[in-house]
């Protein structure tokens, strides 16, 4: 292969992976979000209706749903914050760990180049082109190349444990004024299990119409998958919470 087209070949597999951004990038923020909205709306709602279906009075139901909410947001928060710490932890390992291997010596550099070249070889590049687009990379950062290729790790764009909590607490806030602001204000019990229901399926399908638009799947799955399970909750909790209602009084 003339050397020109080898190298014409590499800038094009080089240009081609700047270029493409796919739906699964996004995907820590919008996990966060989604998790902790729906976690919000639902726990919520369920803490309302059950509550409700106890007969108890609008204050202690609007008592339990303001602490459902709180306790909602700090776990999720907390949750988040843990989850992605751990995971940016054994991130933070495995790039260390790359670093103490290229700093063993021009064996060990040699080993790891070969290595990164059977990556590109077995993503279909042919042997040669497959060497040179290492020996770039490598050239480039050795580091970054074999954390984004060989590890997975997107050194660029790795996870920030605070910006997961904070989106959680946030998103689950936003999910939990919908139940809360549907029903704390109206008195008739009825009326307010109406209420509560039918804003809750309107924010199960408003959420997953939304996480499938920003992911890039079916609208319809999405949406019916969130709203199932939503009522599906929903209903479950306002018969335990009419049953034991009803065994207590």
């Amino acid at each position: 292969m003339p050397e020109h087209d080898a190298e014409a070949d590499v800038k094009e597999v080089l240009i081609e992976e700047d270029e493409h951004v796919h739906y699964s990038q996004r995907s820590p923020w919008l996990r966060a979000f989604v998790l902790g909205a729906l976690d919000g709306l639902v726990s919520v709602a369920c803490t309302i209706l059950g509550v409700s279906g106890g007969n108890s009075s609008l204050a202690l139901m609007r008592l339990a749903g303001i602490s459902a909410w709180i306790a909602c947001a700090m776990a999720m928060a907390a949750g988040e914050y843990i989850s992605v710490s751990s995971q940016k932890d054994c991130e933070e390992a495995d790039i260390q760990k790359e670093r103490e291997i290229q700093a063993q010596g021009p064996e060990a550099r040699a080993h790891e180049l070969e290595e990164l070249a059977c990556i590109y070889e077995n993503r279909g590049l042919d042997p040669i082109l497959a060497r040179k687009v290492a020996e770039e990379l490598t050239a480039h950062d050795v580091i970054l190349a074999h954390a984004r290729d060989e590890l997975g790790i997107d050194m660029d764009d790795m996870s920030d444990p605070y910006q997961a909590a904070l989106v959680s607490a946030i998103a689950c806030t936003l999910g939990a004024a919908i139940p809360l602001l549907a029903g704390a204000f109206v008195t008739d019990d009825n009326t307010r299990i109406g209420a509560v229901v039918g804003a809750t399926a309107a924010g199960c399908a408003l959420f997953g119409v939304t996480a499938s638009a920003l992911g890039g799947a079916g609208i319809v799955k999405g949406c019916l998958r969130v709203l199932i399970g939503g009522s599906l909750s929903m209903g479950i909790t306002y018969g335990i919470g009419r049953a034991f209602g009803t065994t207590i009084n």
